[in-house]
């Protein structure tokens, strides 16, 4: 199986602003090509504002096979998404019929999605084993482990599942698995995390080792992780997918550092931001539509240069509290780079032609400049590339 680089090892350094890095030194050999080819004088060739605005939505969608017609498969061709997320249940409707039916079924799923697009799709699920599987073993896909039950056999147990499910999610043609969770089960009675056996324990130590662990394993399958729920949802007393959560009161600074020993070590390959208050580190604005917090404390501050997703934005937390123009000039505002809307705790079929038009009317009224859309872009085109997806013959300009 295809075996990803590591990510780059952030160097210590005095806070600065982001932008450098792989994905800057991507983006400067590809100028620099496309310069000297062009004539003197004339504008070096590049993808237009409509591919760079696409590439930062992901979202969810119903069916098991799309037909030519249906609104994913539009969204792919005509919005140039630049990725989609695969849910076993949808949760809006009460069906059990959501994208996953089969093994069989969903690399044909997989297969069609890949075909539509002019670049590579990003295709990503929550596969963290247990009670957050979306690849059910009921439907014939192999069993995966809680992380805390992991935990509890060692380390060795962990990275045999790890190969497992990532092995099987290569097979399947899906390239990220929005795992492993970061979060400290420092409250036993979370209702998401601890509750769910989501987390790897309660100690900065173990769940760095466990998550090391997991990140490796889906690298050596070729497969993209996002470790989560950044900047720690452990300590939290509710729910994102209900409503506002604060954890000004609960949270440490603990929970951050699973966060610097992975990117000490070159271990994170997309970071996702949950919808988590802290007054503390932002009286304003939650964790994924802060600047602060975002763009200070994990950029600057942690120093990761890579992709930002941010958790489901249609969640509660997120939907009951602000619209959706203000959410998505906040999210650009804040620095983050995937824009994720699940569709499926609510199902708005336009909702990325929605989103899209707000961006580029974002662009045209000067609210966000068009070179802030670019750092996005080659964040995104530089994960890309690392999973050895990206060809010349398959870069069209949109």
């Amino acid at each position: 199986m295809p075996s990803l680089p590591a990510s780059p090892r952030p160097a210590p350094r005095p806070r600065k602003p982001s932008g450098s890095g792989l994905a800057a030194l991507v983006l400067g050999l590809g100028a620099a090509l496309s310069s000297a080819a062009a004539p003197a004088g004339a504008q070096p060739a590049g993808p237009s504002l409509d591919v760079r605005i696409g590439q930062m939505l992901m979202v969810g969608f119903r069916g098991t096979l799309p037909g030519p017609e249906h609104p994913i498969l539009e969204d792919i061709r005509q919005r140039h998404i630049g990725g989609v997320i695969l849910f076993d249940r949808d949760v809006a409707s009460g069906s059990e019929r959501r994208n996953v039916r089969s093994p069989g079924q969903v690399r044909r799923l997989t297969a069609r999605l890949q075909e539509a697009a002019d670049r590579p799709l990003l295709i990503a699920v929550d596969q963290e084993g247990g009670r957050v599987s979306r690849l059910p073993p009921e439907r014939g896909f192999t069993a995966a482990p809680s992380p805390a039950e992991l935990a509890a056999a060692g380390t060795e147990a962990t990275r045999r599942a790890a190969r497992e499910t990532a092995g099987q999610l290569h097979r399947l043609g899906l390239n990220l698995n929005l795992v492993p969770v970061l979060d400290l089960a420092r409250n036993p009675d979370s209702p998401v995390i601890a509750g769910l056996g989501r987390s790897f324990g309660a100690e900065p130590g173990p769940v760095s080792r466990h998550a090391a662990t997991v990140v490796r394993a889906h690298r050596g399958a070729g497969v993209l992780t996002s470790v989560k729920h950044f900047p720690g949802h452990g300590s939290a007393r509710g729910d994102t997918h209900r409503g506002l959560v604060d954890i000004t009161q609960t949270w440490a600074q603990a929970e951050l550092t699973p966060y610097r020993r992975l990117l000490a070590r070159g271990l994170v390959d997309t970071v996702m931001v949950g919808h988590l208050m802290h007054r503390g580190l932002d009286p304003d604005w939650p964790a994924s539509l802060s600047r602060r917090i975002i763009h200070g404390l994990l950029r600057e501050e942690l120093g990761f240069e890579g992709v930002v997703i941010l958790d489901d934005l249609q969640m509660g937390a997120i939907r009951e509290h602000h619209d959706l123009r203000t959410v998505v000039r906040r999210a650009l505002e804040a620095d983050a780079d995937i824009l994720l809307f699940g569709n499926n705790l609510i199902y708005e079929p336009d909702i990325a032609g929605r989103v899209h038009g707000i961006i580029r009317d974002l662009v045209r009224t000067g609210r966000v400049s068009e070179e802030r859309i670019d750092r996005s872009y080659r964040r995104i085109r530089a994960l890309k590339e690392r999973l050895g997806t990206i060809h010349p013959s398959r870069e069209k300009e949109g």
